[in-house]
């Protein structure tokens, strides 16, 4: 893990220390009253299963050229965001605070809650359905969701795919729920 997992922590203003902070403008507000107890867990590559390049980034941060790939094109006009993203080596970077909604589920519910963007925290894996995840990334996410709990009262840690049925189908098969607490 790049970030050192006995020193990550979550500031009082929602951001991770040490961590890479690139803004994402795909945020808004939390509803009042809304908790933050859940962790979705989800996966991303830009372009599909290809790693290392700034797709994702500049996906989150509405820079996506829809000319650079042509899977660009499909999704170049979305408006994402996550809170985290973790890269293959472990990199742990940050686009939006804590504090705020970042706009990863969509149109999601659990356990009878609708609209799980508005207490939820998302954390992309960089990789895909298809591709199994490094020892380095659950490093990052565990010492993440360690620091997460510390903050927040965390009651939950979910795939995507559990508040999306049919819809979405990530962390995938391949993500190994033993190597994390859930």
């Amino acid at each position: 893990m790049q970030n050192d997992q006995d020193t990550l922590t979550i500031d009082v203003a929602g951001y991770a220390q040490p961590c890479v902070f690139i803004a994402s403008p795909n945020a808004d507000l939390r509803p009042e009253a809304s908790p933050i107890d859940m962790v979705v867990i989800h996966n991303i590559s830009l372009p599909p299963q290809i790693y290392g390049g700034e797709g994702i980034v500049q996906l989150f941060t509405n820079q996506l050229d829809p000319s650079a790939h042509p899977y660009y094109a499909e999704i170049a006009h979305l408006k994402v965001s996550a809170h985290f993203l973790i890269r293959r080596d472990g990199q742990l970077l940050q686009f939006v605070s804590c504090l705020a909604r970042a706009w990863h589920a969509g149109a999601s519910a659990w356990q009878g809650r609708e609209r799980c963007n508005d207490f939820s925290i998302g954390i992309e894996l960089e990789g895909s359905d298809l591709d199994t995840f490094e020892p380095a990334q659950y490093q990052c996410l565990q010492a993440l969701l360690s620091a997460l709990r510390a903050q927040y009262p965390i009651a939950y840690v979910v795939g995507h795919e559990e508040i999306a049925p049919g819809r979405k189908t990530d962390p995938g098969p391949h993500f190994d729920w033993s190597r994390i607490d859930r």
